[in-house]
């Protein structure tokens, strides 16, 4: 089964983006640090309603937030794949209950941490479990107890269920319009049999 990428989602990844790069730049005194409280991270677990739109928004505006933090481009790249590794595995992970939601909000903060603690300890020059643990920190608060607490009220205001309706209805438009349009493709390559016939018959 595969969904498209539509202009909605295009418009969704680009609200993210600003939203979560605005969300660093504003905060950057706790957001640049091994120890660090990245709210805009609060946004992650929306991945989980939204999809690849958080994923990728949220990626893109960890590039942008990061060139502005002037770490470096190790920062740059691992911060962009370690938010749309964590939010990919999260919209996986955190399809069903509450206790799903739960554990796909547990995911991201274990990839974030693991990428993110290990090469700023690299930057920073510190031991690997200084900046795991400062990471591990920030994002509890950010992810598991923020973004969590986000994700839950979304839930309960009914704009997850209405997510969900539309990423279904857009999977049966084009699993319908698939089974519609190949039939008419493959009568078209096949020869006319009749057309074929009278050639034959001509010659």
């Amino acid at each position: 089964m595969r969904v498209k990428f539509d202009t909605r989602d295009l418009a969704l990844a680009a609200v993210f983006a600003a939203l979560y790069a605005a969300g660093v730049i504003l905060l950057a005194p706790v957001s640049f640090e091994v120890y660090q409280v990245r709210v805009a991270d609060a946004l992650l677990p929306l991945s989980m309603i939204f999809g690849m739109p958080v994923a990728i928004g949220s990626g893109l505006g960890c590039l942008v937030a990061n060139v502005y933090g002037g770490l470096g481009v190790v920062d740059i790249v691992g911060g962009t794949i370690a938010n749309f590794v964590a939010c990919t595995l999260a919209w996986y992970v955190g399809k069903g209950g509450i206790a799903r939601r739960f554990l796909g909000s547990f995911v991201e903060t274990a990839v974030i941490t693991a990428i993110v603690g290990g090469y700023l300890a690299l930057i920073f020059k510190v031991p690997v479990e200084v900046g795991l643990f400062g990471i591990f920190v920030g994002s509890i608060v950010a992810i598991n107890i923020l973004g969590f607490a986000l994700l839950e009220g979304l839930h309960r205001s009914g704009v997850a269920k209405n997510m969900l309706e539309g990423f279904h209805h857009k999977t049966r438009f084009y699993m319908k319009r698939s089974s519609f349009v190949n039939p008419i493709i493959s009568s078209k390559s096949k020869p006319n049999a009749s057309s074929t016939w009278s050639n034959v018959e001509c010659k």
